[in-house]
C-alpha cells in the first residue's frame, strides 16, 4: 500500500517550505519531496527584503545564529560603461543570505515529512488522488520545483526552447584573506550593472566572507559571452579578485506575465518559479515564492478537502490581488519603443532619482 498524506509538495525551496509550514500548522499531514538532499547549492544572487522575514515570522537575530545574514543598507547601480550611482538608505533594506543555509533552515522549520534525494518520476491520477512514484498518495499536489518543475510540465508548461525564459549564471565562493583585502565590493552595498542593451543585468553581492557574482539576461543565446566580458570588466577595475572560480552555475526562470502558465488542475497547484512569478524587472523570486506558498496554503485550507480545479480558483484571485494582472506586470515601460529606451538609458541610470525611485524602490525592493 502506498504511503498517504494530505498534501504532497514537490520542491523544498522557499515556496514549498512556506506552503508546507502553513499547512502543517493547520494540522495537515504534509510530505515534501525533492530531487536534492539538503543543504544544497542553489543558483541565486541571494538577498531578501525584510517583508520576507515578516511573512515567515523569522526574527533576524534567530536566523543569523550560525548562518549568514548580511545587513544591506544601500545599492550601487549603473549601466555598464556609465557612472556608478550609490543610494544610501541609512537603514537595513535587505539582507544577504546563502541559499544553501536559508533553504535548509526553512525546510526543516516547516515540520513536514521529508523525502529528499527523491526526484518525481511518475505522477498518476488514481480516482480522486494522485499517485507519486508508485509509492506516495495524496489528494492534493503542489508544484514548487522551480522553472523545470515536473508538476508544471504535467500542466503543460514549456520549460525549454522558450524565448521568454530568463537565463542566469552565478558563482558564490568564500573569499581568502588576500581576496577579501583586494575586493572593493562592500558587504552593506551590493552592486548592480545593467547591460547596455537593457536585456539583463549583472551583480556583485558580498555576504560577509562570501562573494556572489553573476548575470541574468532575457536574451540568453550569448549569456556566457556577456558574463565573461562583465567579469573581465570588474577585474580590470579591481572590483573583484582576478582568481575567482571559473565555473559558474546556471538557472532559469520566467518573469511574471511574460509567459503565463496554467497554475491549476484537479488536485494540482503551482507556486514560486514553477508558477512563473519572478518580478518583471529584477527577476527577484524569493519574496514571490514565499508569498505564493502562503497564498496557496490558504486556498488549499479553504477548499476543505475538495480539491477540484474550481474549488482552488481562489488561489488565482489571490495572486492577482497580490501581484496584479499578469498582462500589466511590465507597466508603462513596456509600451516605450526599444530605440527610445536605449537613447534615454544613459541619462536615466546616471540619475540619483531614477536609480532610487524606479530601479531600487520599485523594481528591486518593491517599496511602492
Amino acid at each position: 500500500m502506498p504511503d498517504r498524506c494530505d498534501v504532497l509538495i514537490v520542491g523544498g525551496g522557499p515556496a514549498g517550505s512556506s506552503c508546507a509550514a502553513r499547512l502543517w500548522a493547520a494540522g495537515l499531514d504534509v510530505v515534501v519531496v525533492d530531487k536534492c538532499r539538503f543543504p544544497r547549492d542553489k543558483s541565486c544572487a541571494g538577498w531578501i527584503t525584510p517583508p520576507v522575514l515578516e511573512h515567515l515570522r523569522i526574527d533576524p537575530r534567530e536566523h543569523e545564529q550560525g548562518r549568514v545574514l548580511q545587513p544591506i543598507k544601500g545599492f550601487s547601480v549603473c549601466r555598464l560603461g556609465g557612472p556608478m550611482v550609490e543610494t544610501d538608505y541609512g537603514t537595513v533594506v535587505s539582507y544577504g543570505i546563502r541559499r544553501c543555509e536559508f533553504d535548509t533552515y526553512l525546510l526543516h522549520r516547516s515540520h513536514a515529512r521529508l523525502r529528499l534525494g527523491a526526484p518525481l518520476k511518475t505522477l498518476e491520477r488514481v480516482g480522486r488522488a494522485w499517485l507519486i512514484n508508485g509509492e506516495l498518495e495524496a489528494p492534493m499536489v503542489v508544484g514548487a520545483g522551480g522553472h523545470f518543475c515536473p508538476v508544471a510540465r504535467h500542466l503543460g508548461a514549456r520549460t525549454s526552447g522558450d524565448r521568454t525564459v530568463v537565463a542566469a549564471q552565478e558563482t558564490e565562493f568564500k573569499l581568502s584573506r588576500e581576496q577579501a583585502r583586494i575586493c572593493r565590493v562592500r558587504p552593506e552595498v551590493p552592486e548592480l550593472f545593467f547591460c547596455e542593451d537593457l536585456q539583463g543585468y549583472g551583480w556583485c553581492v558580498r555576504k560577509g566572507e562570501y562573494l556572489n557574482v553573476g548575470m541574468g539576461r532575457e536574451d540568453s543565446t550569448r549569456l556566457s559571452d556577456h558574463l565573461r566580458a562583465f567579469v573581465e570588466t570588474l577585474q580590470s577595475q579591481n572590483r573583484i579578485p582576478k582568481d575567482i572560480p571559473t565555473r559558474f552555475q546556471g538557472h532559469a526562470y520566467t518573469l511574471y506575465g511574460h509567459a503565463p502558465r496554467e497554475l491549476l488542475g484537479d488536485g494540482l497547484l503551482l507556486v514560486g518559479d514553477a508558477a512563473g512569478l519572478a518580478a518583471a524587472y529584477s527577476g527577484e523570486g524569493i519574496r514571490a515564492a514565499v508569498e505564493s506558498g502562503l497564498l496557496a496554503a490558504e486556498s488549499i485550507l479553504s477548499a476543505g478537502g475538495n480539491y477540484e480545479r474550481e474549488a482552488l480558483a481562489s488561489y488565482l484571485k489571490s495572486l492577482i490581488d497580490r501581484f496584479g494582472p499578469p498582462e500589466s506586470s511590465d507597466g508603462w515601460i513596456a509600451h516605450i519603443p526599444t530605440r527610445i529606451k536605449l537613447a534615454v538609458a544613459g541619462p536615466l541610470f546616471a540619475s540619483a532619482w531614477f536609480t532610487r525611485r524606479i530601479v531600487l524602490d520599485r523594481w528591486f525592493l518593491a517599496r511602492n
